[in-house]
């Protein structure tokens, strides 16, 4: 099981940018499948993005496809969330999380590690 630690929240005004950063720890993170997921106050942990364990498959919710884009970096054992033209509606914390499988899922159960989560705040 891979340990995950994410970085790179923060307060933005809208239509701001900032790059989420997922750092995991352990000499198997090329075989999981990584994901990005949200959860705002109130309301239930929503998938964001999705990246196949060898970054060749992406997957985005609708909310954020065209301004979210989702990365790894196998080499460095690290998964990145470009976020642009941000708005007051994806103010949230932000969990990076893995599975250890090939492909990507959009469901939270589906994945077995999860980091702390980042706060990201934009104001209007």
């Amino acid at each position: 099981q891979v340990q995950l630690v994410e970085s790179g929240g923060g307060l933005v005004h809208s239509g701001g940018s900032l790059r989420l950063s997922c750092a995991a720890s352990g000499r198997t993170f090329s075989s999981y499948a990584m994901g990005w997921f949200r959860q705002a106050p109130g309301k239930e942990r929503e998938f964001v993005a999705g990246v196949s364990a060898s970054g060749n498959i992406v997957d985005y919710a609708d909310s954020v496809k065209g301004r979210f884009t989702i990365s790894r970096d196998n080499a460095k054992n690290s998964v990145y969330l470009q976020m642009n033209s941000l708005k007051p509606d994806d103010t949230a914390v932000y969990y990076c999380a893995g599975r250890p499988y090939l492909a990507p899922r959009t469901t939270a159960t589906m994945y077995h590690s999860w980091g702390q989560g980042t706060q990201v705040t934009v104001s209007s």
